[in-house]
């Protein structure tokens, strides 16, 4: 179904799923998969038996799918992840729809989940259409601004399939005019292998790539912490396991 919101705001079911009373077993139950995941459980099967075991509902399921990793994913992320200070003259190759919906939801009020490797991630679901919202543009300044200030420029990857991909490469590049941001927009079949196989300083926080990519950077998270300080951020593993910002590499 075609996203009709306005906002990429909070879904009706998220106080009460991710309300603080249910996040103790909310992160009983990530700490549980995680394990499993780590002794090569099937992912699929693994949720489920967890989801069940905790009686989770389909919005905590689906957040605990992206915020799981294992101990070894998680120190293998991280070895790979680049200093923010560190990116000066390098250009960052975007996983376009994948850090924008991320930073959309923040400034639209919407949750944004702390994962056990450290990583932003949202609960959109967008399937294959986008549609432009309030916060698109504001979010694209945002972006731009952090990487601009870091003296590094950008290439966004789009998925070629999903419609409205060339709309928003207007509007990525009409920005950019604007705010003198150093971008290039380029649409392909599907981002994921580009990037896994690019060899460059890659943006996102899809866990398929990051497990596979040679470098990486904490984007979303980074940019939601420094222009959206009241975001609604919910950390998932908790204060005792997840990764801390990273701020020097």
């Amino acid at each position: 179904m075609p996203d009709t919101r306005s906002q990429r705001g909070q879904h009706p079911k998220d106080a009460r799923c991710f309300a603080p009373a249910a996040l103790p077993a909310l992160r009983d139950a990530l700490a549980d998969l995680s394990l499993l995941l780590g002794r090569g459980y099937s992912p699929k099967a693994a949720l489920a038996l967890v989801g069940d075991r905790y009686a989770l509902v389909d919005r905590q399921r689906k957040a605990l799918q992206r915020c799981a990793a294992s101990d070894d994913a998680v120190a293998r992320r991280r070895s790979h992840l680049v200093s923010r200070q560190s990116i000066a003259g390098q250009t960052i190759w975007i996983d376009g729809y994948n850090v924008l919906l991320t930073v959309e939801a923040a400034l639209s009020g919407g949750l944004v989940l702390l994962a056990r490797d450290g990583v932003y991630r949202d609960l959109a679901a967008m399937n294959r259409h986008y549609k432009r919202v309030e916060t698109t543009r504001p979010a694209l300044e945002a972006i731009g601004r952090t990487l601009q200030g870091a003296g590094a420029t950008a290439r966004w990857l789009l998925d070629q399939p999903i419609s409205n991909s060339g709309r928003l490469a207007r509007t990525i590049l009409d920005v950019a005019d604007a705010a003198s941001f150093r971008w290039e927009v380029e649409l392909v079949p599907s981002p994921d292998p580009v990037l896994r196989d690019s060899g460059e300083i890659v943006a996102t926080a899809d866990s398929a790539i990051l497990d596979r990519v040679a470098s990486w950077l904490d984007l979303s998270r980074w940019v939601v912490e420094a222009e959206v300080p009241g975001a609604w951020v919910v950390d998932l593993a908790g204060p005792g396991f997840t990764v801390p910002s990273e701020t020097s590499g």
